[in-house]
């Protein structure tokens, strides 16, 4: 369903979209194995609970197609393209694997794209009670940014653009001056999200038709919009009531439309050009946070959202169990400070806050949901079992 264009009352002139902010998510997740016990308990380690080899080998495929775009966004913003890049912490350490594909992003950063900074496990601790866990995973992420690009980050963005209020406060101390999170509808009450929003960072919100315009369509030949060409999505855009259109799109998909449709690079390469015959300009979201006029949203305050909803990642019992329990080891993990092990039974922890596992454990649609909390469940029980034994 597409958003109602939202207009203020006051306004007599017709407000005209005038800029878009492009935001990229580059993550691959770091997934679970399925656990046997059977074998006997032993000390918690990664190649214990993740699967390691298929991350590896997931890495590898991705790694061609993700130089693949850089060259298409490179080209774009020689264009005129300014592109963010919220690039995970766990993506970042799997870069080593290649170092080749850190370089490519060292390249566009080095040419004016622009970074993010997020949990660096993207994880969801904005949603922990204490939110000591978020503040030293945003200030972990913005110290390995520091140390691989150079740059401070300006924006800050959730996981899943988790929008959970209290997070966006350590934001405004942590000296942000942009946030990204969902244009959902119970936040927009139906209204398109474009405009700059008030709140304690100047917030974005992406909007979810144009984004998955891109992300999710842009290959179903059913599609009534296919071919989806930079012309048509700009001139879609130029019809719009607002100031910012922000467009936070997975970098995974493209690459997958880049197998079953080449045309995604050129998409990439033709936008700058179309948006700007169009009056339209592209800025950095930090640029736009500073350069337009903040709307009221009241429900920024008073809401939480996520990417499709909060039913997603929190929406049974299971996740809602695992989410208990999750906070259980944090409040275990402090109590050991001082043991030897301590660090690595933190890194572990933290690889298990991933968004990516709440959401595997969705039922709604997934056969495997319940078979995989059972599974995950197994997985905390043993760690439990191992700080346990440590606090002895």
């Amino acid at each position: 369903m597409a958003f109602r264009h939202y207009k203020k009352e006051q306004d007599n002139e017709e407000r005209v979209m005038k800029a878009v902010c492009v935001c990229f998510e580059v993550h691959l997740p770091l997934p679970l194995k399925w656990y046997w016990p059977r074998e006997g308990y032993g000390a918690p380690a990664f190649e214990k609970y993740f699967e390691m080899e298929k991350t590896y080998n997931n890495f590898m495929r991705l790694e061609k197609d993700v130089k693949v775009l850089n060259t298409a966004v490179m080209a774009s913003m020689e264009a005129g393209g300014r592109y963010t890049f919220d690039i995970s912490g766990v993506f970042l350490e799997q870069s080593k694997w290649e170092p080749a594909v850190l370089d490519s992003f060292r390249q566009l950063v080095d040419r004016g794209a622009k970074l993010a900074a997020s949990p660096y496990y993207h994880s969801i601790c904005p949603l922990f009670p204490d939110l000591n866990e978020f503040r030293e995973q945003i200030i972990m992420h913005m110290d390995s940014i520091r140390d691989l690009f150079g740059v401070k980050p300006a924006t800050c963005v959730n996981p899943e653009l988790l929008l959970e209020q209290r997070s966006v406060g350590i934001c405004r101390d942590l000296g942000f001056r942009c946030f990204i999170s969902e244009g959902s509808h119970n936040i927009m009450n139906g209204c398109d999200p474009s405009y700059v929003y008030r709140n304690e960072v100047p917030t974005l919100l992406r909007h979810i038709d144009l984004s998955e315009d891109v992300e999710n369509r842009f290959s179903d030949r059913k599609w009534p919009g296919y071919p989806l060409i930079a012309e048509k999505f700009a001139s879609w855009i130029a019809g719009m009531e607002g100031d910012v259109v922000t467009l936070y799109i997975r970098y995974d998909s493209l690459r997958t439309h880049l197998q079953r449709n080449a045309e995604i690079a050129q998409f990439l390469k033709d936008l700058p050009g179309s948006l700007a015959r169009k009056g339209i300009e592209m800025l950095f979201p930090e640029e736009a946070a500073g350069r337009f006029r903040q709307e009221e949203l009241p429900s920024l305050h008073s809401k939480k959202t996520v990417r499709y909803g909060m039913h997603n990642l929190l929406g049974n019992h299971a996740q809602n169990l695992y989410m208990h329990e999750l906070q259980s080891i944090g409040d275990e993990l402090g109590k050991l400070r001082e043991h030897e092990d301590h660090d690595k039974l933190q890194t572990i922890y933290r690889y298990m806050q991933q968004s990516d596992i709440f959401l595997e454990m969705n039922a709604e649609g997934r056969r495997l949901g319940y078979e995989k909390a059972v599974n995950n469940f197994s997985i905390l029980s043993d760690m439990k079992r191992a700080l346990t034994e440590a606090g002895k």
